[in-house]
């Protein structure tokens, strides 16, 4: 047992450079620790909302208002938000309170050490789509505005955000603090002054039953907008990865605590949801004063917008600068949760740590390549196919968080990730995840009959939420922890559940690291970090 700081061994690994330098790494795949928490509840919510800055919301209410009409869009939007906020809610808790991003609780929620893989790749895949959509629709401002070809502006909107990303939690803090202001009143004011100026738009708009046929409340309709609507629900994986930075929650903080995660947390989807109908609207507008633009384009959408409230040159430009705010606010976040994702799966697969920067620009090529393929023009294909996965995903780990280790108690409240206190995999969360996953794809493709294939996110939700704690009771639990001793005396987590801050060694790479990220190693003869362990042969 190792009560205090470890002795060195002669004969000890080294990892590579990147990992020591965990300021610049933002603690990737591990334990964020109290000292480089020094943001207040307020900063860390308001960084994670602005990665939801993103235009792509415009783009998919306008695509399902005009598909499927405005009442069954509408149905859509808030039964998806519905879901999305509900499942956020354990995840977000998690996050804030143990300080790790959603891989890791992924890890000890159902899927294993080496069975949460597939989940990071999931999230990497998700990160780089939106990536390409929001690059997409910047790329169509500046071909609007400054008669950029699309390819070119294409690899600009890729290129600008490397420099902001490869710094991380500290200059996306500083970005995202003093975008959003100006991000909001250009996104606001254009939509309110048109509400304002035709009211009668307003009641058309209510009025339109869509171009598909779908009669109003027809449930195949909504589950079809619904499927779009929660290709979204990953986006909680990025609000994630901000709220890990959380300060440590104490009687003192406990309301503004409580107020951040919940509003930066799961309640990002309430403005997302708005701005989904926004995009509804406008796309109507287009439709009705414009009838040749495409009104899935947000840029063309502000632009038609701003043109009722100032001139046309200026007009042009307010809707320019709105897309090419917007496009860096998400994409730099788009890029930073990527590498993360990324990085996590190569290193637990490889054993080795190239640097989250690698990824960054291996995330960037990915969008970039599919940019270049107009992904867009197929944006609701892509979306409701993705979903099927991040549906299963998600409500899998927040049905394992709430029920099997809350209600349930099958497994340990308080999070472990680290490599042999775990078992690889975890038949759990594994078996509901693929069930789900493949019975949702089966009926998205129409193998399960036409009538199901409208219901394929609906399957997704249900199997995974009656499934998880099925299979937690046939195991019994017996599947989440390996090892409950990790060869420290100290408890990783004190009386109130917060992570304790004392500080170790590490014997393989000579770092300070805090009580939940070490563990003893046999092999060192002494303590290692959670990452050093990670790379051991």
């Amino acid at each position: 047992m190792q009560n205090s700081h470890s002795t060195h061994v002669i004969d000890r690994e080294k990892p590579t450079d990147q990992s020591a330098h965990e300021t610049l790494e933002d603690y990737t795949l591990r334990y964020a620790p109290y000292s480089f928490r020094r943001w207040s509840p307020k900063v860390v919510a308001i960084t994670a909302l602005g990665g939801i800055a993103y235009l792509a919301d415009f783009s998919i209410g306008a695509s399902i208002g005009m598909t499927y009409g405005t009442t069954n869009a509408f149905y859509s939007i808030l039964f998806a938000a519905l879901i999305i906020f509900i499942t956020g809610i354990p995840l977000s808790y998690y996050a804030a309170r143990y300080n790790i991003d959603l891989d890791l609780i992924t890890r000890g929620a159902g899927f294993g050490y080496f069975g949460s893989v597939i989940t990071s790749i999931i999230f990497a895949s998700f990160t780089f789509i939106f990536f390409a959509l929001e690059g997409s629709i910047m790329a169509q401002g500046l071909l609007l505005g400054l008669n950029i070809p699309l390819w070119l502006g294409y690899m600009i909107s890729t290129f600008m955000v490397i420099p902001l990303v490869i710094y991380g939690m500290k200059a996306l803090t500083q970005l995202q603090v003093w975008t959003t202001p100006i991000w909001l009143i250009l996104m606001i004011g254009p939509v309110a002054y048109l509400i304002y100026q035709e009211p009668d738009l307003v009641q058309s708009f209510v009025t339109f039953h869509g171009q598909s046929g779908y009669p109003v409340g027809d449930l195949a309709a909504i589950m079809l907008g619904a499927g779009i609507c929660l290709s979204l629900i990953m986006q909680i994986g990025e609000q994630i990865d901000y709220l890990r930075f959380m300060p440590a929650k104490t009687k003192e903080n406990s309301t503004s605590w409580w107020i951040a995660v919940i509003s930066a947390g799961p309640g990002w989807v309430i403005l997302g949801a708005i701005k989904q109908m926004i995009g509804a609207f406008l796309g109507f507008y287009l439709l009705t004063k414009l009838p040749g633009v495409d009104s899935a384009e947000p840029v063309q959408q502000f632009n038609a917008a701003f043109h009722d409230m100032v001139p046309g040159w200026l007009a042009l430009s307010l809707a320019v600068i709105l897309v090419v705010i917007s496009q860096i606010k998400i994409n730099v976040t788009n890029a930073y949760s990527g590498s993360l994702a990324w990085t996590s799966a190569y290193t637990r697969i490889t054993k080795k740590y190239p640097g989250r920067i690698i990824f960054v620009l291996f995330n960037l090529a990915i969008a970039l390549l599919l940019m270049e393929g107009n992904m867009f023009a197929v944006l609701g294909k892509i979306l409701g196919f993705y979903s099927n996965f991040a549906i299963s995903w998600v409500v899998v780990v927040a049905t394992d968080i709430a029920i099997n280790k809350y209600l349930l108690k099958l497994s340990p409240k308080q999070p472990e990730y680290r490599r042999e206190m775990l078992y690889d995999y975890n038949p759990v969360g594994l078996i509901a995840f693929f069930t789900a996953a493949g019975l949702s794809l089966l009926a998205f493709f129409g193998f399960l009959g036409s009538f199901l294939s409208s219901y394929s996110p609906l399957i997704a939700l249900v199997t995974g939420f009656i499934l998880t704690p099925i299979l937690g009771l046939i195991t019994q639990g017996k599947y989440y922890i390996q090892h409950t001793d990790d060869g420290i005396d100290e408890p990783r987590f004190d009386q109130d559940g917060s992570p304790v801050a004392t500080v170790y060694t590490c014997l393989s790479c000579d770092q300070d690291y805090e009580r939940p990220d070490v563990m003893h190693s046999v092999k060192h003869r002494g303590v290692i970090c959670s990452l050093c362990k990670t790379m051991e042969k």
